[in-house]
């Protein structure tokens, strides 16, 4: 499972690469998109690896958690990305149809000589 989650992890920052190097603004941020996935996917591997566990319930008494269970710490830190991931993508969005509309073009070489507008 986990040369599985490899192989398709790096899939996707391989396709988010490629099209973050084209010349096009909706590849950029097709390739932003799939760059956050595979950011999300790679934290998820490296926190406790693929195995099933038992819940993260903290014993009251004690505090601690039992032996087994997973990291709520990973789950936490994979929302909160896709949450900032979507706000970047949905402000990059308005940015890419601001500029469009600005230069009628949505070639970024046309949009680097753009110093007079």
């Amino acid at each position: 499972m986990i040369l599985l989650l490899a192989i398709a992890i790096g899939t996707l920052f391989a396709g988010a690469v490629y099209l973050m190097l084209r010349r096009s603004v909706v590849k950029l941020i097709l390739g932003l998109v799939l760059l956050s996935h595979g950011v999300n996917l790679l934290i998820f591997t490296m926190g406790d690896g693929v195995r099933r566990a038992g819940l993260p319930i903290v014993d009251s008494s004690t505090g601690i958690a039992e032996p087994g269970t997973t990291d709520p710490l990973v789950q936490a830190l994979i929302l909160t990305a896709i949450v900032i991931s979507f706000g970047l993508t949905a402000f990059i969005m308005a940015l890419a149809y601001r500029a469009t509309q600005a230069v009628q073009s949505d070639d970024l070489d046309d949009m680097a000589h753009t110093d007079r507008l």
